[in-house]
């Protein structure tokens, strides 16, 4: 039996599987990897070619007693239907945003199969992911402890109820999205002062990892690290307060609201979808 099996391998997936083979979590003969494309299966044995990869989800089950489901959400009950009866007795762990633990017992409870689900973000593939595992889980607390490695390899995890699950996709599922975007614009005034894009977007780019540093490690509110940046009457006050007038922090806040407001639209969609 193969320790682990991802079913689905694009940005998300693919992230998970080479996280843990990067990080030696898990051995590449302890991984079994399921998609329907071929060159994202051969991407990944060329790298490591013993993993095992294969195109039939059902035949993935077979190989693995925890699998992950790393497809769309709309995809989630389709992939469990063609699982069938492999996935009997397995441990099931959903990263599909708006599929509820509820749906998810719909699904899988008449397979007795166990569930976790979990919302991780894209920079896991880094080893600077951030993953909140819901803590209504039938995960044995084996199962749990083996799953909360899995992300732990990934970056940095959290447990969260599952009421706060729309929040955290905002927070932390999609808001790569949004620092990209902040670099993106910040290399571009560079280009715009006359320093070339490349060296600007590193330096962007290191100031975003740098500026969240300070704010993991040393557990200052944000607004007071802003504040030691801010001189009297200099360069960086006039930059924040053209922020402030633009609607910076509301443009930041309303987009995330959105987000999640999405994710409950999302989720009610789920619940009244059926097989």
């Amino acid at each position: 039996m193969k320790t682990i099996g991802i079913i689905g391998a694009g940005s998300m997936g693919g992230a998970i599987a080479r996280g843990l083979l990067e990080t030696g979590y898990v051995r590449p003969g302890d991984l079994a990897v399921c998609d329907p494309k071929p060159e994202i299966l051969q991407a990944i044995q060329s790298e490591w070619p013993a993993v095992t990869c294969v195109t039939s989800a059902d035949a993935l089950c077979e190989l693995a007693n925890t699998v992950i489901l790393a497809v769309k959400p709309y995809l989630v009950a389709e992939v469990i239907d063609q699982c069938g009866d492999s996935l009997t007795d397995h441990a099931v762990i959903s990263i599909a945003a708006g599929v509820t633990v509820t749906r998810l017992h719909e699904l899988l409870d008449p397979l007795k199969a166990r569930v976790l689900r979990v919302m991780p973000n894209t920079p896991a593939l880094v080893g600077e992911g951030m993953t909140a595992l819901c803590s209504e889980t039938t995960l044995t607390s084996e199962e749990l402890t083996f799953a909360r490695g899995v992300f732990d390899a990934l970056g940095k995890t959290v447990m969260m109820p599952e009421r706060l699950f729309d929040g955290v996709i905002a927070v932390s599922g999609s808001s790569p999205a949004y620092v990209y975007m902040l670099i993106e614009a910040m290399a571009d005034a560079g280009v715009r002062e006359g320093i070339p894009w490349a060296d600007a977007c590193r330096m962007a780019a290191q100031s975003v990892l740098g500026s969240a540093l300070m704010v993991l490690n040393t557990g200052t509110h944000p607004a007071a690290l802003r504040n030691a940046v801010c001189s009297p009457a200099g360069t960086t006050i006039e930059a924040v307060a053209a922020l402030e007038e633009h609607g910076f922090r509301n443009a930041v806040m309303e987009a995330m609201h959105l987000c999640a407001e999405k994710s409950r639209e999302m989720g009610k969609e789920t619940r009244n979808r059926r097989r």
